[in-house]
């Protein structure tokens, strides 16, 4: 039976936002803009589509800080998701991220856990390094994005059996395309996740036990 399990990244795989912590670099004012956005998204209580052009925006991010934050998401991953993921191969899991954060952020990240496939929003710079722009087209940067990424990928690896681990609203969205969704709440508990999600997790460990429930 082919298996397929997503993860989203930021405090999930790893424990920071990796749009906020662009946004730190960008001084005080804009991370406090960018955060207080990101939340509200997260949350449900604004559609993402609304908020993702503004954050880059107001961070006008290089190539260089990006690259920051790809060390900085190994710095601070999840201490149990190196092993999990290792495990979760053994007993034929495909691993995929799917993620409204950045290709270039993320790529050092599941380089290290030995994912291959990252699903998140491509960003353009100029040659010199500086911001360009982003793919406004690509699933993440709206809400319903990741239900739809969710079943390309699951389609395309004939997945009988697919999971969804994420922390926000985006993610709880893959529902019913997942038949398993689990609620990652180490970093960030938000209220619709504790209400709404079948299975819940504080470490990345515990989904092993909650994939052998059935």
């Amino acid at each position: 039976m082919n298996k397929l399990i997503a993860f989203d990244c930021d405090s999930t795989l790893s424990a920071i936002e990796g749009v906020d912590e662009l946004a730190r670099l960008a001084g005080d004012d804009v991370f406090r803009q960018v955060e207080d956005l990101t939340n509200q998204a997260m949350n449900g209580e604004i559609p993402i589509e609304e908020i993702f052009a503004r954050r880059l925006e107001l961070i006008n991010p290089t190539r260089q800080q990006c690259l920051e934050i790809g060390k900085a998401y190994l710095k601070e991953i999840e201490p149990t998701a190196k092993e999990t993921i290792s495990k979760l191969k053994r007993e034929g899991w495909e691993c995929i991220i799917i993620s409204g954060g950045f290709v270039t952020c993320i790529e050092e990240l599941a380089e290290y856990l030995e994912i291959s496939s990252i699903e998140a929003v491509p960003l353009y710079f100029h040659e010199n390094g500086d911001y360009r722009g982003f793919d406004n087209d690509y699933p993440t940067t709206r809400n319903g994005g990741k239900p739809e990424l969710l079943q390309q990928a699951a389609g395309k690896n004939s997945a009988e059996h697919v999971v969804m681990v994420g922390d926000g609203i985006s993610d709880l969205e893959t529902f019913g395309i997942a038949d398993k969704f689990v609620g990652f709440t180490r970093y960030a508990a938000r209220p619709q996740i504790l209400e709404k999600s079948p299975h819940l997790a504080s470490e990345l460990s515990q989904i092993l036990d909650i994939l052998k429930d059935g």
